[in-house]
């Protein structure tokens, strides 16, 4: 177990506004990982369209083949390799991914990030990146296979929540008083 890095995992549905806490990490020092990146390079490796059925798809054939835990464990190295002592870990969707970190870093704390389904699915739609859903009909699929991974309990069980159905700044300030909260629990 590493005990030399501060681990702040982000979970939240798609669109909540993990990439907010990401950002404001980003500008307080942390370096990140996005887990989400690992499916859309596997699924490139594969050679398959990054579309949101293909990136669910090879999202849950990891999961089955690797492990519950498989992203986390394929982000493990990536994480280790880095310079900074805190690492924001973007996208966590189960809490065998939550408990890997755990194992491996002493330092790991779990933030959810909530927002309505209305408000992600507008955020989604405008954002335009190429998994995103183009209707409500592929929203509502891209959410169910995300909760049957167990993102909904990673959620319950977060440490902190961020509740992102406001303006930007209230969500930043958010951000960054838990980030703050965070690190002095962990440096005391």
């Amino acid at each position: 177990m590493s005990s030399r890095k501060l681990i702040v995992a982000v979970a939240g549905m798609p669109g909540s506004g993990k990439s907010l806490v990401m950002k404001t990490g980003i500008q307080n020092g942390y370096a990140v990982v996005v887990m989400g990146d690992e499916v859309r390079e596997e699924t490139r490796r594969r050679k398959m369209e990054p579309t949101p059925e293909n990136i669910g798809k090879i999202m849950l054939e990891l999961r089955q083949q690797e492990g519950e835990a498989a992203i986390a464990k394929r982000c493990i190295p990536k994480i280790e390799a880095m310079t900074n002592a805190k690492v924001i870990v973007d996208g966590i969707r189960s809490l065998s991914e939550v408990e890997e970190l755990k194992n491996r870093f002493a330092k790991a704390t779990l933030v959810a990030v909530y927002s309505s389904p209305e408000t992600r699915f507008q955020r989604l739609y405008n954002r335009k990146r190429s998994d995103d859903p183009k209707n409500w009909t592929v929203f509502h699929e891209r959410d169910l296979r995300e909760l049957s991974v167990g993102l909904g309990n990673a959620i319950a069980m977060a440490e902190y929540i961020i509740v992102n159905e406001e303006s930007l700044g209230t969500a930043k300030n958010a951000a960054r008083g838990i980030l703050r909260e965070i690190e002095r629990k962990w440096t005391t």
